[in-house]
């Protein structure tokens, strides 16, 4: 059994590594789009791609859910027992130095800010920012939302592994994440009759839509879901794996298709079929990318680009500072002249953000996933 998980580790992190840095990259391409969109001047043929760009943080969620469970559920197969301990260490170190960096940077230099307000500090600080979340009145950073969704997931889906484990439990898995997925409907329904429905002809119906059904984590576990789901086939229906493994091409298409209907359905907005099935489309769509990713026979599998392999490398600097630099930019250009929308301003934020990514990663991410490893060994070593 030891042996059979180490192949599948190798696979997972070594094989396909190609394919899902090339889906991290197209991630944070499209919520880079989406956000010129909505929050900046842009050139009008952004319109028709960035629209819909808000799905790069579903794909974010489904890679995020595929690999955390794969780290948790390589320990099960091996008979380990899970580190609680290590594994939020692990954690730690990889989201929160940066996260604080990017934080200071807003609290202490408002210039740097894209919208005047923010969130209070202790909602930042305990990751709780995503609920109650009011886009106009605490407009900046408020992109760290999904932060928060990842570090609740962080939180509670080891603490659930243990338990299943404890009480021998674990078979019944499958049941309680499509029971979670359920709920996230249930969840949606409610709120959207509750909260929004009431509003759907006043101008607060936008501030309660992201608030009520955009940004709490009931609404947007499904990538998460869809993630786990993927690793548990791989770590324990061998059978289910291997069968899969050969459609690659047909997995991948069959995402294309059901994120080609979710934008169809996704279309009106604050309507209650976008609220019910747009995000389950999504994240659903989001996830057979990533099953495809990791299939030999997939184009995905086999896509390989240094350029989309550095975007991916960067992609979590890129996604915290973005917002920053790109008012910082434009702002500055626009005082010589450049128009905002323009395409020369918005290769010039793209450059700036980079830029800023690049040496947030080597200043601020890597020595402390060094630090992170150096402590991870002398524990064990001790």
């Amino acid at each position: 059994m030891i042996d059979k998980i180490k192949e599948l580790d190798n696979f997972i992190l070594k094989n396909n590594l190609f394919g899902l840095d090339f889906l991290r990259s197209l991630a944070i391409i499209l919520v880079l789009l989406f956000h010129n969109v909505v929050l900046f001047p842009h050139p009008e043929w952004i319109n028709r791609v960035g629209k819909f760009g808000w799905i790069g943080v579903d794909l974010f969620f489904a890679l995020s859910g595929f690999l955390i469970a794969s780290k948790l559920f390589e320990q099960i197969v091996a008979d380990t027992k899970i580190s609680y301990r290590d594994f939020f260490i692990k954690r730690f170190f990889r989201i929160t130095p940066l996260y604080l960096v990017v934080l200071t940077l807003y609290f202490c230099f408002l210039p740097l800010r894209e919208s005047p307000n923010l969130a209070p500090l202790w909602k930042y600080l305990t990751f709780t920012q995503n609920f109650g979340l009011d886009r106009n009145a605490q407009g900046a950073f408020s992109h760290a939302w999904s932060l928060c969704v990842e570090e609740q997931f962080y939180l509670f889906f080891p603490l659930t592994l243990i338990c299943l484990i404890y009480f021998r439990a674990l078979k019944f898995g499958f049941y309680l994440l499509l029971s979670l997925v359920v709920l996230g409907f249930l969840a949606r329904l409610y709120v959207w009759y509750a909260f929004v429905y009431p509003i759907i002809d006043s101008n607060m119906l936008h501030i309660n839509w992201y608030k009520w059904i955009y940004y709490p984590t009931y609404a947007r576990l499904d990538g998460l879901l869809f993630g786990i789901l993927i690793s548990g086939i791989f770590h324990f229906k061998p059978k289910v794996k291997n069968y899969l493994q050969a459609y690659g091409n047909t997995i991948f298409t069959i995402g294309l298709l059901i994120l080609s209907a979710a934008y169809i359905v996704c279309l009106d907005e604050k309507s209650l079929n976008f609220a019910l099935w747009g995000f389950f489309l999504v994240d659903l769509g989001c996830g057979l990318l990533v099953l495809s990713a990791i299939c030999p026979t997939s184009v995905l599998y086999k896509f390989k680009s240094r350029f989309f392999t550095a975007i991916a490398t960067l992609s979590y600097a890129i996604y915290l500072i973005h917002k920053i630099t790109i008012h910082v930019t434009q702002e500055f250009f626009f005082s010589v002249q450049i128009s905002k929308d323009s395409n020369t301003m918005m290769l010039l934020g793209t450059f700036t953000t980079l830029l800023a990514a690049l040496v947030l990663h080597n200043l601020i991410e890597k020595p402390f996933m060094k630090f992170r490893n150096q402590i991870l060994h002398s524990t064990t070593k001790i």
